[in-house]
């Protein structure tokens, strides 16, 4: 009875929707790389009764899953949309709405452009490679852009572009692939009700499906079950693919020596196709020499850690690794808009094959004046910690952070820049506490660099809370010099000259 009245108020809710807009094309574009898929998703809508304010896009169970972080804005616009949660639809889909700027009149038209950044939405293909061969991954997709909305018109379209290219996000474009290598990809069928041409077209790194015409609501159960089908692409990259399989920082802010220190431990993984046979060093150092490393074989990485940190280490299960090399860039003020960074480039004890594993440590002190705020008026403190340090083109399964705070804090407060799993508050203790410092903990999944964001923690200090480490250290010596007096004044001699 439940389900029956779930699915009657998703059809209410459909209904309702579909008589404000329809829309007069679609054109989703899906750029591919290594462990993230970029998508971007148009949609030319027109408004059918005046007061629409609300467009609403569907999503499938498995792109909800996948998207790791999404902002729509109104085509031309530099500001972003506010997009709320729905919820679940009908079986399958997911419902996101989107507030438009201005109410529309009847007739007015608007450009939406949605666009999302997938993780785990690639795998390699084939799952084992020697390390002299290529490197290949999959990605498969829906055909159809849902949409509870009609395109009643033959002249309205639905089209699909699929690219490779290198998507890392460090630098200001993406770059194709130099020698665009399309092993295969899916020849849709019984599409006649949608298009008399070509189902699908390749030109060079690009593979385009549509344009398809006299779309109906695509967001039903009925259309899915009839029409969509899946379109899987495979393709060769020529970047190695990184994932951090699991994240934990540890930010311990400290008032009486001005400190952030900021330590990561990291287990990064090869995500490219695992190692057939076994790892020829011989081989690995005749491809280095040749400069023809292949792919799936992670050299080193580059970082960009923030400007003004000093004492920088970086050590793995063996102890300190030597082969980094950092460029510090001098401390700026907080919240002044200056693009300067650390640059360290970091290269492991050894090649990380694919399907290998590499763990280590990375941390770094900063002053804290570089990062923290104070308000006279409610004297709180209000201190910026990064969620992350974004490893370029890589994925964060599974994401920690623990802020500890000084001894004595309280009315803790904090702010996420997107959403956290869960939340946790503990007490950590270290050398010259009393009753250990308050800490919080901050549990994130399927991060990438625009989850690179701050923390924003506010807290009281009062002024005895201050005092309670110089008054442990004085009561600290007091006992040490009590004692000695005390032992000198003690005679254990058997005998007594």
């Amino acid at each position: 009875m439940l389900r029956r009245w779930a699915l009657l108020s998703f059809s209410l809710l459909g209904l309702a929707s579909a008589e404000s807009f329809e829309n007069t094309a679609i054109v989703r574009t899906i750029e591919l790389g290594g462990s993230l898929a970029q998508v971007t998703r148009t949609f030319a809508v027109k408004a059918l009764e005046s007061g629409a304010s609300v467009y609403t896009i569907a999503l499938s169970d498995t792109e909800k899953q996948q998207t790791s972080w999404l902002e729509a804005r109104v085509k031309g616009q530099p500001k972003t949309l506010t997009v709320v949660e729905r919820g679940a639809g009908s079986e399958g889909l997911y419902l996101l709405d989107i507030s438009l700027p201005q109410a529309l009149d009847a007739g007015a038209s608007v450009n939406v452009v949605v666009e999302s950044i997938l993780t785990h939405a690639t795998y390699p293909w084939p799952e084992r490679a020697a390390q002299t061969d290529e490197q290949s991954f999959k990605h498969e997709t829906d055909l159809f852009v849902l949409s509870p909305y009609r395109t009643p018109r033959p002249t309205h379209q639905n089209k699909v572009s699929i690219c490779v290219l290198d998507v890392s996000s460090r630098v200001q474009h993406r770059n194709r692939t130099s020698s665009p290598n399309i092993r295969s990809y899916t020849q849709p069928e019984n599409l006649q009700a949608f298009t008399l041409d070509s189902p699908v077209t390749k030109s060079g790194a690009t593979v385009t499906y549509g344009p398809y015409n006299n779309i109906p609501i695509s967001a039903t159960p009925d259309f899915i079950t009839q029409n969509q089908q899946p379109v899987v692409f495979h393709y060769g990259y020529e970047y190695p693919v990184a994932e951090v399989v699991k994240l934990h920082r540890w930010a311990e802010i400290s008032h009486w020596g001005a400190n952030l220190n900021i330590e990561d431990h990291i287990d990064l993984r090869n995500a490219g196709p695992a190692l057939k046979g076994h790892f020829s060093r011989l081989e690995h150092q005749s491809q280095t020499f040749y400069k023809k490393n292949p792919p799936h074989v992670i050299q080193g990485m580059t970082l960009h850690l923030p400007a003004g940190i000093h004492d920088a280490y970086y050590y793995d299960l063996n102890g300190n690794v030597s082969t980094s090399r950092l460029r510090t860039a001098p401390s700026i003020p907080r919240n002044t808009p200056v693009n300067k960074y650390s640059v360290l480039e970091l290269r492991p004890r050894y090649p990380i094959m694919g399907g290998w594993n590499y763990s280590f440590t990375l941390g770094w002190d900063s002053p804290l004046q570089d990062s923290t705020g104070y308000d006279s008026a409610t004297g709180r403190y209000i201190v910026q910690v990064p969620v992350m340090t974004a490893i370029p083109a890589s994925v964060v399964t599974e994401g920690e952070v623990t802020i500890i705070l000084p001894e004595g804090a309280t009315d803790v407060e904090f702010a996420a820049p997107f959403r956290v799993l869960s939340s946790s508050q503990s007490t950590h203790t270290t050398y010259l506490d009393t009753v250990g410092r308050p800490a919080i903990t901050l549990h994130f999944k399927n991060l990438m660099e625009k989850h690179a964001l701050p923390i924003y923690v506010s807290y009281k200090v009062p002024l005895s809370a201050h005092l309670k480490k110089p008054f442990a250290v004085a009561v600290a010596f007091m006992s040490v010099f009590a004692f000695g007096l005390v032992a000198r004044r003690i005679d254990l001699r058997i005998h007594k000259s």
